[in-house]
């Protein structure tokens, strides 16, 4: 059966919308028991205020002994709770980061592509961040929040006055929570800005750590990273200094309210308004109301990060969300074809190819040659999906490479970029491309790109740790891991950017037998080269120019136009092809 119908409807909602309503009953779960938690609280001022008006009047020891029961009992059950509720949280915490996690990692992915200079990578540390708010006291005191007016009501059930007291604590410390978000959100926010950029750029500096040393370029990038690090330390600094104030006021609040407290519960007492038991359960009920915002205050940098990181997540996803579950297409055999294209390049507005058309039969091999700056890069980028067309269509075998699930598409490409980046692993593992294969699988593809035995030469064989980016290769054998990678399982379409960049006299011959091998598979090849050599194993040959298709045809008439009939290279079975097929490129 060809087609398996995967659509769902589009609910709008991104990968962190999902995660959190994965986490949805957990958390309900936590709200229900922070309730009965604050309401067990309440056995404290309850048994103060016993022991004071009952049992010290009374002196019955058997009184004292019934109610140190009950109240030790209730914070049992506290305890308990306290304790499920953490691990309730933990798990929370991990269905979330497992639901929206790969979902996010995809976005990432597209981001990276999508966007140029953006820092999409930190999206994942933002998750992580969303999850440990969610996991952590900060939430626990967001819950705890709903419960000050309760208190506050028991406060004025116990005496008025104390219950205007508590109020007039309760604004002052809300005020406080307000002062610290209006003095610190702006700078804290330009903080970690600057803090991403200084990350990336560091990093983006050490991926060339030996140019900076061979070259003495050291000191010179610390001091343009200096700049962001700078920037990073001022913001933080002027947002700790307006905190530091506001913490301290707090702190003078808490200690001169618990004070007060007594002495207004001692001038009702002297009063006879209230009982001494009472002064000391209001002195309870009256810290436990102001507790959730004076920790609030001490999380409000933690929340501010959750907020500003879930609101850089969500924007992430929607502008790359939004792709719905595709139909799953035929196996294609390689007909490709591109009409009226034009790209645009990550970040800019200038167009790099501009009504590019190309109709390459199945099983053909294509050569686009050019100058530098001529569009083949993007060219190889936009026939394998990487970069969208902005206007004009690109199809595999009828379909729009928009029609295809990106992950069912990439099964059926082969794709050697002209920077190859290998991936921290061992050689196996790239060549199969980090899927489950079978060695055979493997070993064939090495075979077929002439790596095998290179592959054998090594000290752990297919098994070699390769490092990240594949330091332990050498240019050359990266290329040509990077070349079995692309041949895994003889994809309908192989596309190679710059594929004898790096090879020594050896590696361009297996690319020539591999080249050889693909055709008689009938697998369709697009290479783009400027080396003379691979033109012989070629059926069809794309000049391009500042983005356009300046010429296109069969090979050995587009060289003829070019150089002369006399250095075109010889190749009988692919002018026999040509001759059939004299309209199948076109530009």
């Amino acid at each position: 059966m060809y087609f398996k119908n995967k659509s769902n409807v589009a609910t709008g909602a991104t990968a962190l919308d999902k995660g959190l309503s994965a986490a949805k009953p957990a958390l309900t779960a936590v709200i229900v028991f922070s309730f009965i938690i604050n309401i067990l609280i309440l056995a404290g001022p309850l048994y103060m205020m016993q022991v004071y008006d009952r049992v010290l009047a009374s002196r019955s020891v058997t009184t004292l002994l019934f109610l140190t029961l009950i109240l030790a009992f209730c914070y049992a059950i506290i305890a308990v709770l306290e304790l499920v509720r953490s691990q309730v949280l933990i798990r929370a915490g991990v269905k979330f980061d497992r639901v929206a996690n790969a979902d996010v990692f995809r976005s990432v992915q597209r981001s990276t592509i999508r966007r140029s200079g953006a820092p999409p990578v930190q999206a994942l540390r933002d998750v992580d961040s969303v999850r440990e708010f969610f996991t952590g006291a900060g939430f626990l005191a967001l819950l705890d929040f709903p419960w000050v007016p309760i208190y506050i009501f028991a406060s004025f059930l116990i005496n008025f006055w104390f219950g205007i007291f508590v109020l007039a604590a309760s604004v002052i410390t809300f005020v406080l929570a307000l002062s610290n978000e209006w003095a610190t959100k702006s700078r804290l926010d330009k903080a970690q800005t600057s803090a991403i950029a200084a990350s990336n750029y560091a990093n983006t500096t050490f991926r060339n750590a030996e140019v900076l040393q061979a070259m003495g370029m050291v000191d010179a990038l610390r001091a343009r990273w200096g700049r962001h690090h700078e920037s990073v330390l001022s913001w933080q600094a002027a947002a700790s200094g307006r905190a530091g104030l506001l913490v301290a006021l707090a702190k003078f609040h808490r200690m001169l309210t618990q004070s007060l407290v007594l002495g207004l519960g001692a001038l009702l007492v002297l009063q006879r308004e209230i009982s001494p038991g009472m002064m000391i359960a209001a002195s309870i009920i009256i810290g436990r109301a102001l507790q959730p915002v004076e920790i609030a205050i001490g999380n409000w940098k933690g929340f501010t990060n959750m907020r500003s990181a879930y609101a850089r997540v969500q924007g992430m996803l929607r502008d790359t969300d939004g792709v719905s579950e595709k139909l799953e297409l035929p196996i294609p055999v390689g007909h490709l074809s591109l009409e009226n294209v034009v790209a645009l390049a990550p970040g800019r507005q200038t167009p790099v190819l501009r009504g590019v058309s190309i109709n390459i039969p199945p099983g053909s091999a294509l050569a686009v040659i050019g100058p530098s700056a001529a569009g083949k890069s993007s060219l190889a980028r936009v026939m394998t999906g990487i970069w969208p067309a902005a206007s004009g269509s690109v199809r595999l075998d009828g379909s729009d490479l928009d029609h295809w699930n990106s992950e069912e598409l990439g099964r059926h490409l082969g794709y050697l970029p002209q920077d190859v980046e290998l991936f921290s692993g061992t050689i196996a593992e790239n060549i199969a491309r980090f899927t489950d294969a079978r060695d055979e699988e493997i070993i064939e593809a090495a075979v077929l790109a002439g790596v095998h035995e290179m592959i054998q030469k090594m000290p752990d064989g297919y098994n070699t740790q390769i490092g990240d980016g594949g330091q332990v290769l050498s240019g050359g054998q990266r290329q040509r891991v990077g070349l079995a990678r692309a041949l895994f399982r003889l994809p309908c379409m192989i596309v190679l950017d710059e594929p004898n960049a790096n090879l020594d006299s050896a590696g361009e011959q297996a690319l020539v037998d591999a080249f050889v091998e693909l055709k008689k598979h009938k697998r369709t090849v697009v290479v783009v080269t400027h080396k003379m050599n691979i033109l012989s194993s070629v059926d069809y040959i794309v000049v391009m120019k500042d983005g356009q298709i300046q010429s296109a045809g069969p090979r050995d008439e587009v060289l003829s136009k070019m150089m002369g009939p006399k250095v075109v290279p010889s190749a009988e079975p692919a002018r026999q092809r040509a001759s059939t097929n004299q309209d199948a490129i076109s530009g």
